[in-house]
């Protein structure tokens, strides 16, 4: 499978994350495990922001273009590896 031609649009990044969550596979760093053992996030509420969250638009970083995705208190970092495939980089949690 390729990978998407990036960077996406928030809405069409949404639109793939969404796809991947409901078909796909997500995957996690392990700084991004390590950052939700830390603030005491699972990886159910992840896939709910990534779900549904609102994605801001890309920022270019380490040679790969990363997508914010916030809900709540919640923030999740993702890349997309192929068009089915997405990486969680990092998680943390606002105060409330």
């Amino acid at each position: 499978m390729s990978r998407p031609r990036e960077p996406l649009g928030p809405a069409d990044a949404k639109k793939l994350l969404r796809a991947i969550v409901a078909g796909g596979e997500v995957g996690f760093t392990s700084h991004a495990l390590d950052e939700m053992e830390h603030d005491a996030i699972t990886q159910a509420d992840v896939t709910r922001v990534l779900r549904g969250g609102t994605v801001e638009p890309a920022e270019f970083e380490n040679g790969s273009w990363r997508y914010r995705v916030r809900a709540q208190s919640l923030y999740v970092i993702a890349t997309f590896r192929t068009e089915v495939t997405a990486v969680v980089v990092t998680a943390w949690r606002t105060a409330p």
